[in-house]
């Protein structure tokens, strides 16, 4: 038995479900469906039940406790209809359950120890025909039934638990990682765990997969895996650049040194004050921190603002000519953004280059302005065009983020509390208090590893 045969057994011992656990989850799914079929029998129109995700396709990974059900209701009923149906099952299936919002509606809750989902859906003859995002699910479900058996399905579980271990499982804009229908899709594309690690290894972003030759357009990401059941849907769109070259890396790594540990998420522990200020006098750098409440958004809306809003902070930074040498985004109750500087402080004057002298009226133009300003150096000629040395207008990272943060790109959320003023700006050895909410991002942050 080869190295990979051997780790990649063992690992199927963990990820396998034991038939005691099917067996289970199929019982507790098979009343829910029963309790979800009596609760539309008091309903003036007619509906089906059907178990959906990776629990109705036997690719769950040991110790998953999830269970999605839909239901369907016809395609002419109205879309109020269809929310009020749905809550009124919902709540009769899950007592304890409480509502949640996706692109409409949907119960969430807890039966015999399973977390459940209870999501209304249409009942239609094509994906595209969609009339919410969650319409597509079954045809996803009946898709890849026909096309999965018990050693690709084996095979799944592997490269889910794979992906969860180097960090990138996770359609959500928080993680932006890889969903369990792209996981199956791929493995399925491909022919199992091993051809899809082979093939990842060789990707040369951006990648096109077509698995049922649609010939869609390009969807400019950099892994465009077309839905087979919708045309018009990139199902990795959500997947970013980074999380693409992480897979490749350790697709590589893992062939070439096979190893269980790949099929662990590394947790580092947490940084306290003076673990994060030995980290910053030996880089040599100034943290600068941006630090407010959290709004009070899910994730899929709050960290797409984070990393706008951190983006934003890098780039109006780096305008203004202060060096960033990276920058990140963590919240909890509060939220920090946080950028690394190599430079925090700046000369009295900077450089400012005017058009070549030879462009006559746009050098004159240039040359006048400066002319007889007292305070600025020059204009001079410095090879074939003039320049002057003028104050600076702002000198330090901290006057950028207390006075100019309002001018870059950020989130509509942060921008408001930039607005108001209701934040903090936290520079140098303070960004060490940070270790007390953010310990295990710093650590995280301090020890980067593909």
């Amino acid at each position: 038995m080869s190295d990979f045969e051997a780790v990649v057994e063992g690992v199927r011992e963990r990820v396998d479900p034991t038939p005691e656990e099917r067996r289970a989850l199929a019982a507790t799914a098979g009343r829910l469906a029963d309790r979800a079929r009596d609760a539309i029998e008091g309903l003036p129109v007619a509906a089906d039940v059907i178990q959906v995700g990776s629990t109705a396709r036997g690719t769950w990974v040991a110790g998953d406790r999830d269970i999605d059900l839909f239901v369907r209701f016809p395609a002419d009923l109205s879309r109020d209809d269809l929310e009020d149906y749905g809550l009124e099952i919902g709540k009769a299936v899950l007592p304890e359950g409480h509502e949640e919002y996706a692109e409409h509606p949907y119960v969430k809750g807890e039966f015999e120890g399973y977390d459940v989902d209870l999501v209304p859906c249409y009942r239609l003859d094509e994906a595209t025909d969609i009339q919410s995002a969650v319409d597509r699910t079954p045809f996803h479900n009946e898709y890849l039934l026909e096309r999965l058996n018990d050693d690709l399905a084996g095979d799944v579980r592997l490269f889910k638990q794979f992906l969860k271990g180097i960090g990138v499982y996770g359609s959500d804009l928080r993680t932006q990682g890889f969903s369990g229908y792209l996981a199956e899709l791929l493995v399925v594309e491909y022919g199992g765990f091993r051809a899809t690690l082979e093939a990842a290894r060789e990707w040369r972003p951006p990648v096109v997969l077509d698995p049922e030759a649609h010939q869609a357009e390009d969807f400019e990401d950099p892994l465009m895996v077309v839905d087979p059941t919708d045309p018009e849907r990139n199902v990795a769109a959500v997947v970013s650049e980074t999380n693409v070259a992480v897979l490749q890396h350790h697709a590589r790594e893992f062939l070439d040194d096979p190893s269980a540990g790949v099929f662990e998420r590394r947790t580092p522990d947490p940084l306290d004050e003076a673990d994060v200020e030995a980290h910053l006098q030996r880089r040599g750098t100034t943290p600068l921190a941006v630090v407010f409440d959290a709004p009070d958004l899910v994730d899929d809306q709050l960290y797409p603002q984070l990393y706008r809003s951190r983006d934003g902070l890098a780039r109006g930074l780096r305008e203004y000519g202060f060096g960033v040498l990276r920058a990140a985004t963590w919240a909890e109750e509060r939220a920090v953004l946080f950028a690394e500087l190599s430079v925090a402080e700046l000369p009295a004057v900077e450089r400012h280059e005017g058009p070549p002298v030879h462009v006559e009226d746009h050098a004159r133009g240039f040359y006048e302005k400066y002319a007889g300003d007292e305070d600025a150096y020059g204009p001079f000629v410095d090879d074939d065009r003039y320049v002057v040395e003028r104050e600076r207008e702002v000198r330090t990272a901290r006057e950028f983020a207390t006075d100019h943060l309002h001018e870059v790109a950020l989130g509509a959320h942060v921008a408001s509390l930039v607005e108001a003023g209701d934040y903090e700006v936290l520079v140098g050895e303070d960004t060490t208090a940070l270790a007390g909410a953010f310990g295990t991002e710093l650590a995280a942050y301090f020890d980067p590893r593909a």
